[in-house]
């Protein structure tokens, strides 16, 4: 046996480890997990070796079937006392029964005590020697009687097998204990028949080296599947001891993750005050000087120098709210104001902020709208939003007297989308989940003069997620980008017919009637209907 697993050999894992905390839990399962390891360890040569289970699942068959060998060395005796004296015959039972109880008494020992590597090998010797003694006794017993007529060579001969048998499957755990409480009596027998010189005696001494041979292989199998059996517990429970383990992990990880959450949100809910209370006075006085309000600068380029000072202010504003938005959105803090929302007016308008910006670069916007579409159930302010945030990415990206297309309509399952297509240098496929990404920038991103910070794609497919729609960005490098953006058929709300112009309001009469409820603030989406809007 190697000397490094001198440790108990016996690992049960608890069902349910003992709260720990995150270090100490995790320390306790690699421990656990390398402690199953070692029970795959071999101690004495066999893979993998669990004595100690092997001793014990031996010892535990001998106790179950103690009476049953008891019976057998009784009958024996008994049987026996018809070709021998019966005070020979007697005599050998007791004796038999002598190192049977010796042999139970052991088992008994050795499944009540707690013993040790070294204990376990003085307990196998021990018991080896025990089953010898036992084979042995069957010898005295087989090779006594005198004769060699056909009914006792018949009876030794299945006596023999019988012990031979009950031997083998007894001590299957414990092969050298098998071998030696069943060798002496093959040999024994085999011996006494091969010297009587008949060819019939030759037979049956052939036949009982090949039970030998037989049950032998027989204990064999059943050691193996033992040893299998053992080993897939084993294995279970190191499987068992690395998912704990890496449960620990885990575990630790996911609060170190919300302790790092919780403290951006203090650190952003405290920042976000303490940025806009300066920002305000910047943006304010610098808009002041830039208009002159108070008369026109001694130096002109100090009014040049107040706007830049004004937009560099409102550039860092609409970051700073950028930034908490998409905090939000994470955090699950973001709710939607939902209300009818025209996605048509909400794109012009979108159209209409950003057109003077696009002028300036010689890009020209073209609209392609479906009339007459209904309205949608959502957050304008969002919807606004993915708009600006789409738009304001093809003007930034696309470089002087480019197109830029905007379309408005219907999907083939009822609901509405919204595209955004631009003539621009593109995004590599590799790179679209990068720019998906908080704070993901491609490689023409940063490239780019007009740098930003990586948020704008990633808050508008968070909020049309909100939405339950599908945000989608195609794109191919010196060829432009498309992104679309769809609204699920649940969200599209019902058109209702025009009222005439020349009819005058409906007064209804509410004598006997509810009076109308006012309109629900909600979240509650209305019965909306999918399809063409009819």
């Amino acid at each position: 046996m190697s000397n490094s697993a001198e440790k108990p050999e016996v690992v049960q894992l608890p069902a349910e480890p003992p709260a720990l905390a995150p270090g100490a839990s995790r320390r306790a399962a690699a421990q656990r997990v390398r402690e199953a390891r070692d029970r795959l360890t071999s101690t004495s040569g066999t893979r993998p070796a669990f004595d100690s289970e092997l001793l014990r699942q031996y010892a535990q068959t001998r106790l179950s079937a103690s009476y049953v060998v008891m019976l057998l060395i009784v009958a024996s005796g008994v049987l026996f006392s018809f070709w021998m004296p019966l005070v020979s015959a007697a005599a050998w039972t007791c004796g038999l029964l002598c190192i049977h109880t010796a042999i139970i008494r052991s088992c008994s020992q050795f499944i009540s005590a707690q013993p040790t590597l070294i204990e376990i090998r003085k307990w196998r010797t021990r018991f080896i020697v025990l089953d010898l003694l036992y084979g042995l006794g069957w010898t005295a017993l087989l090779i006594h009687p005198s004769g060699f007529d056909a009914v006792s060579n018949t009876l030794i001969m299945f006596l023999m097998l019988l012990v031979v048998a009950v031997s083998s499957m007894l001590a299957a755990s414990l092969p050298i204990a098998a071998f030696a409480a069943t060798a002496p009596v093959t040999a024994a027998i085999a011996f006494n028949f091969a010297l009587s010189g008949t060819f019939g005696n030759y037979v049956l001494a052939l036949l009982a080296l090949a039970a030998e041979g037989y049950f032998a292989l027989l204990a064999h199998q059943l050691h193996s599947a033992t040893l299998a059996t053992l080993e897939a517990r084993a294995e279970k429970d190191a499987l068992i001891g690395e998912l704990e383990q890496a449960k620990a992990i885990s575990d630790e990880a996911r609060h170190r993750a919300e302790a790092a959450n919780v403290a951006k949100s203090r650190f952003l809910a405290q920042m976000s005050h303490e940025l806009r209370t300066p920002l305000n006075a910047i943006l304010g006085f610098s808009e002041v000087m830039k208009s002159e309000i108070f008369g026109a600068h001694a130096v002109p380029v100090y009014r040049e120098y107040s706007a830049d000072i004004h937009n560099s202010g409102v550039h860092l504003l609409n970051l700073i709210n950028e930034i908490l938005d998409l905090s939000r959105i994470e955090a699950g803090r973001y709710e939607l104001n939902e209300e009818a929302v025209s996605l048509v007016h909400v794109v012009s308008d979108c159209h209409h902020l950003l057109k003077l910006r696009a002028s300036n670069r010689g890009i020209t916007i073209h609209e392609v709208f479906e009339q007459g579409m209904p309205r949608i159930w959502g957050d304008e302010r969002a919807v606004r939003q993915i708009v600006l945030n789409l738009l304001s990415n093809s003007i930034k990206f696309t470089p002087q007297g480019g197109d830029i297309w905007l379309k408005v309509g219907w999907t083939a399952s009822g609901g509405q989308y919204l595209t955004v297509k631009d003539t621009g240098s593109g995004i590599a496929e590799e790179e679209i989940p990068i720019v998906l990404a908080s704070f993901g920038q491609g490689s023409n991103s940063i490239k780019s003069a007009e740098q930003g910070a990586g948020l704008g794609l990633p808050i508008a497919k968070s909020l049309i997620d909100m939405h339950g729609g599908t945000f989608t960005l195609k794109s191919k490098i010196r060829i432009g980008t498309e992104v679309i953006v769809t609204f699920p058929p649940e969200r599209v709300m019902s058109a209702l017919g025009p009222m005439s112009e020349d009819s005058p309001p409906l007064q209804p009469d509410y004598a006997g009637m509810r009076p109308p409820e006012a309109p629900s603030t909600s979240r509650n989406k209305p019965i909306l209907s999918a399809g063409t809007g009819l």
